[in-house]
């Protein structure tokens, strides 16, 4: 189990890693590197060379992974992730975001009849459509919504 420490303690000394060593070795390849506890996104720019830049995207991959027991799982440079709760792609020199919901995901929000004030529950409410408004076009924020309501309903 380990102390209740142990989390911050490995934010902590990953990040002066991170600091110390990976942002200053890859400062030229790393447009972007930001980090959420155990979740990276970055943005890679590539070397001139085709031979430079996958043994500088191995040499980063290794580097990444070499600090105590932790492995990062690492996805091969594209035009298109998913961070957290974002679709994230690169179409056309701009950048497009898309709600991301797990296929598992059970929906399970606050009942408007539990203990709950009731300005949690319109909370909810305002919050995710103002989340899937920011994060969505016109025509995905249809469709997520369609697919909010019936999970409320539910």
């Amino acid at each position: 189990m380990g102390t209740p420490a142990a989390s911050a303690y490995a934010t902590v000394t990953f990040g002066h890693f991170e600091n110390s060593v990976l942002l200053h070795e890859f400062k030229n390849e790393l447009l972007y590197y930001k980090r959420y506890i155990d979740d990276i996104i970055a943005i890679w720019l590539p070397p001139n060379t085709l031979e430079s830049e996958s043994h500088t995207w191995a040499n980063f991959k290794n580097k990444l992974n070499s600090w105590g027991s932790l492995n990062w799982k690492i996805e091969e440079p594209s035009k298109k992730t998913t961070f957290l709760d974002l679709e994230i792609q690169l179409q056309n020199n701009r950048v497009h975001f898309k709600t991301y919901q797990k296929d598992m995901n059970l929906y399970l929000y606050i009942p408007p009849s539990s203990a709950h004030t009731p300005s949690c529950f319109k909370g909810l409410i305002a919050g995710e459509l103002r989340r899937y408004w920011l994060q969505n076009n016109p025509a995905d924020f249809q469709n997520i919504l369609v697919n909010f309501i019936t999970r409320l309903l539910a």
